[in-house]
Protein backbone atom coordinates (compact mmCIF):
# COMPACT_ATOMS: atom_id res chain seq x y z
CA UNK A 1 0.00 0.00 0.00
CA UNK A 2 1.27 2.98 -0.69
CA UNK A 3 1.34 6.02 1.31
CA UNK A 4 -0.47 9.23 -0.20
CA UNK A 5 -0.21 13.04 0.54
CA UNK A 6 -2.52 15.33 -0.78
CA UNK A 7 -1.93 18.70 -2.11
CA UNK A 8 -3.82 20.55 0.73
CA UNK A 9 -1.65 18.29 3.47
CA UNK A 10 1.34 19.04 1.56
CA UNK A 11 0.45 23.20 1.38
CA UNK A 12 0.17 23.11 5.24
CA UNK A 13 3.68 20.86 5.45
CA UNK A 14 5.08 23.26 3.52
CA UNK A 15 3.78 26.29 4.96
CA UNK A 16 5.01 24.87 8.20
CA UNK A 17 8.50 24.68 6.52
CA UNK A 18 7.91 20.67 7.72
CA UNK A 19 11.51 19.12 6.87
CA UNK A 20 10.43 16.97 3.00
CA UNK A 21 12.62 16.31 -0.09
CA UNK A 22 10.51 16.62 -2.82
CA UNK A 23 11.06 14.44 -6.25
CA UNK A 24 9.87 15.17 -9.32
CA UNK A 25 9.84 11.64 -11.49
CA UNK A 26 8.53 13.88 -14.30
CA UNK A 27 10.44 14.63 -17.95
CA UNK A 28 12.78 17.64 -17.78
CA UNK A 29 10.15 19.66 -20.42
CA UNK A 30 7.23 18.57 -18.04
CA UNK A 31 9.12 20.36 -15.17
CA UNK A 32 10.37 23.29 -17.33
CA UNK A 33 6.43 24.08 -18.00
CA UNK A 34 5.52 23.65 -14.45
CA UNK A 35 6.82 22.21 -10.64
CA UNK A 36 7.01 22.51 -7.21
CA UNK A 37 10.56 23.03 -6.98
CA UNK A 38 11.99 19.73 -5.34
CA UNK A 39 14.74 17.64 -7.40
CA UNK A 40 14.34 16.83 -10.60
CA UNK A 41 14.73 13.08 -11.47
CA UNK A 42 12.98 11.46 -14.56
CA UNK A 43 11.49 8.07 -14.05
CA UNK A 44 13.83 6.34 -15.81
CA UNK A 45 16.96 7.87 -14.23
CA UNK A 46 15.63 6.91 -10.83
CA UNK A 47 17.75 3.68 -10.78
CA UNK A 48 20.99 5.28 -11.14
CA UNK A 49 20.08 8.70 -9.09
CA UNK A 50 18.17 6.40 -6.32
CA UNK A 51 20.97 7.76 -3.83
CA UNK A 52 19.89 11.43 -4.13
CA UNK A 53 16.77 10.78 -2.54
CA UNK A 54 16.81 11.19 1.35
CA UNK A 55 16.02 8.90 4.04
CA UNK A 56 16.33 10.90 6.85
CA UNK A 57 12.95 12.72 6.24
CA UNK A 58 9.37 11.96 4.55
CA UNK A 59 10.01 12.54 0.97
CA UNK A 60 6.79 13.43 -1.35
CA UNK A 61 7.33 11.84 -5.08
CA UNK A 62 5.56 14.07 -7.60
CA UNK A 63 4.53 13.56 -11.26
CA UNK A 64 1.65 14.67 -13.60
CA UNK A 65 -1.00 12.69 -11.58
CA UNK A 66 0.06 10.88 -9.34
CA UNK A 67 1.20 7.28 -11.74
CA UNK A 68 4.79 7.57 -12.57
CA UNK A 69 4.92 8.65 -8.64
CA UNK A 70 3.51 5.70 -7.57
CA UNK A 71 5.79 3.53 -9.78
CA UNK A 72 8.58 5.35 -8.53
CA UNK A 73 7.60 4.63 -5.13
CA UNK A 74 6.64 0.88 -5.93
CA UNK A 75 10.23 0.73 -7.32
CA UNK A 76 12.24 2.38 -4.32
CA UNK A 77 10.08 0.41 -1.75
CA UNK A 78 10.45 -2.85 -3.23
CA UNK A 79 13.82 -3.11 -4.79
CA UNK A 80 15.87 -0.14 -2.35
CA UNK A 81 13.86 -0.79 0.85
CA UNK A 82 13.00 3.18 1.14
CA UNK A 83 10.06 3.51 3.76
CA UNK A 84 9.75 7.28 3.80
CA UNK A 85 7.96 7.86 1.30
CA UNK A 86 4.24 9.45 0.44
CA UNK A 87 2.66 10.22 -3.23
CA UNK A 88 1.44 13.47 -3.89
CA UNK A 89 -2.21 12.34 -5.04
CA UNK A 90 -3.49 13.43 -8.19
CA UNK A 91 0.18 14.77 -9.11
CA UNK A 92 1.22 18.44 -10.24
CA UNK A 93 -2.60 18.89 -11.76
CA UNK A 94 -4.31 18.71 -8.62
CA UNK A 95 -2.08 21.30 -7.73
CA UNK A 96 -2.32 23.25 -10.44
CA UNK A 97 -6.33 22.91 -10.32
CA UNK A 98 -6.75 23.22 -6.59
CA UNK A 99 -4.32 25.16 -4.76
CA UNK A 100 -2.16 27.42 -7.01
CA UNK A 101 -4.63 28.10 -10.02
CA UNK A 102 -1.62 30.27 -12.01
CA UNK A 103 0.28 27.42 -12.73
CA UNK A 104 0.81 26.13 -15.80
CA UNK A 105 -2.27 22.92 -16.40
CA UNK A 106 -1.27 20.48 -19.33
Amino acid sequence: MISEITVQELKERLARSSKLQLIDVREPEEFDLCNLGGELIPLGDLPKQASRIRQDVPVVVICHHGFRSAQAINYLSQRLGFENLLNLKGGIHAWATEIDLTMAVY
